[in-house]
């Protein structure tokens, strides 16, 4: 393989500057940018875009919780320093039901633990490193496409930031752009697609946990979690309907709900402050299979979705990119392509597992529109096996914690 030049060239005919580089990357997500970074570490260059600016990307509130696999390669790989100050470790989880809270201790049960520390933050940490690195990042692009990804020349043509034509010339494309992005479109898949029957009401309020770990409530009036981002910021999520309308649910509401699902004994853990964010996010689980067609390789989002129960979203991405770096940096340095060939298969063995954890979750804590007595009771049944089972704990403990890679 070719070394890559970030030296542009001028097409004479359509004034387009086209610039060739190793790795073209689609999305500038945890994802693509971490992606980029581990390209960098293995001496391989790469080109990110990004559809959005670069200050939506640094504060878009996303998923908080990392695995203990992911905060362990993020110190490997020199990302670990800010998070490690900031973030909150949590030795475990309650399951909130009967009125009672039951404990799911994670450094009891497998030996390790999990990171409180924002989606948002973990992009911040990235956007520094490539720019301290001399990574090329590329903000408020438009009209993104793809060609010849059958070939081992594809590119990737767009409009930069003052609208002008651009042209990337690559050895390699990874999607990184989400479920919505044009990477997935042009990958011929299978689409193993699920809708649930619900949605999460989330909100961000300026107002200090008053509980060191995350809760995750059974209720009869639907589902809630209790989830903290730093010590003066919580996030807290309750289940309605896929089609709810955000302005019936005005903040004096919103906080009645949370206190009346969260109560146990009479007492709510929920300390009310100003709202900093609220929105209704849709619940679904989607597989893209493959994640790879030629000389495209999707990764993250752009590839599977999963519900936010099981708090696999992030991690999922970094794992895929943590494989498709290697698998990269082989065919890139060393013209090796079995780890390529292999990608695809290898990365949705996780993503099944971290689907059928997720789905498994979602089906255990949510009331199901139209649910009968029977379904209800079935559903406690599984929670109080599970509250008293330590088998059945530890299999929670080990998915949530995050499996060996």
């Amino acid at each position: 393989m070719t070394g890559s030049s970030l030296a542009p060239m001028l097409d004479a005919g359509n004034q387009e500057e086209r610039v060739r580089t190793q790795v073209g990357i689609i999305g500038a997500g945890p994802a693509g940018l971490l992606l980029s970074h581990l390209l960098h570490l293995g001496g391989v260059d790469s080109v990110v875009i990004e559809e959005r600016s670069e200050d939506y990307v640094r504060q878009r509130v996303r998923a908080g919780v990392l695995e203990n696999t992911t905060t362990d390669l993020l110190r490997e790989v020199g990302l670990g320093e800010r998070m490690d100050r900031e973030g909150l470790v949590h030795g475990g989880i309650s399951l909130r039901f009967d009125g009672a809270d039951h404990r799911v201790d994670f450094e009891e049960l497998v030996g390790r633990n999990v990171t409180v520390y924002g989606q948002q933050e973990v992009v911040k940490d990235l956007i520094a490193a490539r720019n301290r690195d001399g990574g090329q990042l590329l903000f408020d692009v438009s009209d993104t496409a793809v060609h010849d990804i059958d070939t081992d020349r594809p590119r990737i043509t767009f409009r930069d930031s003052a609208g002008q034509p651009r042209e990337l010339l690559c050895d390699v494309i990874a999607g990184c752009d989400g479920f919505h992005g044009v990477s997935r479109k042009s990958v011929p898949h299978e689409a193993y697609d699920h809708a649930y029957p619900f949605a999460w009401l989330g909100i961000l309020a300026k107002a200090a946990p008053t509980r060191e770990e995350l809760a995750y409530t059974y209720h009869e009036r639907g589902f809630a979690l209790y989830s903290m981002r730093s010590p003066e910021i919580t996030r807290l999520y309750l289940q309605v309907a896929p089609d709810e309308n955000l302005d019936e649910w005005p903040d004096d509401r919103v906080w009645a709900e949370l206190h009346t699902r969260m109560a146990v004994d009479g007492e709510s853990p929920v300390l009310e402050g100003p709202l900093l964010d609220k929105g209704i996010t849709a619940m679904r689980s989607f597989v893209a299979a493959p994640m790879r067609h030629g000389r495209l390789f999707l990764a993250g989002d752009a590839a599977h979705i999963v519900p936010p129960t099981g708090a696999k979203g992030m991690n999922l991405a970094v794992a895929d990119v943590r494989l498709l770096s290697q698998a990269l940096t082989e065919l890139l340095r060393r013209n090796d392509s079995r780890l390529v060939e292999s990608y695809s298969d290898t990365a949705l063995q996780r993503v099944w597992r971290a689907e059928a954890f997720s789905w498994s979750m979602t089906s255990m804590l949510h009331i199901r529109p139209g649910a009968d007595a029977f379904q209800r009771q079935v559903q406690l049944a599984q929670l109080r096996y599970t509250a008293g089972s330590r088998a059945a704990l530890t299999s929670i403990a080990e998915n949530y914690v995050g499996l060996p890679w």
